[in-house]
């Protein structure tokens, strides 16, 4: 992600004149997108393959929880949310210890 950043700021500013630094961008938005081709006009294939690669890239998250934010969220709620969070958080990081141990041990023998 980090190197996709930096060969954006590197591309906007070589770029010298605004009618080129606009059709730059769009064609950098462009590479960003998700493309899929329909073989044999099967339909429903490229959609199932859009899905997937959605899912793959993260961007059904987004999606969704962009619209679960439409609505207000109390304060009170907010507090709950996020120790729910915490506790997720710090058990997966105390299950992921446990695993390192037990396969630190398998290695060494023990």
């Amino acid at each position: 992600m980090n190197s996709i950043a930096k060969q954006a700021c590197n591309f906007l500013k070589n770029s010298n004149t605004t009618s080129s630094l606009h059709g730059k961008q769009q064609q950098f938005q462009q590479l960003r997108g998700i493309q899929v081709s329909v073989r044999n006009n099967n339909l429903d294939q490229a959609l199932t393959l859009m899905e997937r690669r959605m899912r793959q890239s993260g961007m059904e998250r987004l999606i969704k929880s962009y619209s679960m934010r439409t609505h207000h969220i109390k304060n009170s709620e907010k507090r709950i949310l996020a120790q729910k969070g915490l506790q997720r958080k710090l058990k997966s990081q105390d299950l992921a210890r446990k695993l390192q141990s037990i396969l630190i041990k398998k290695v060494r023998g023990i």
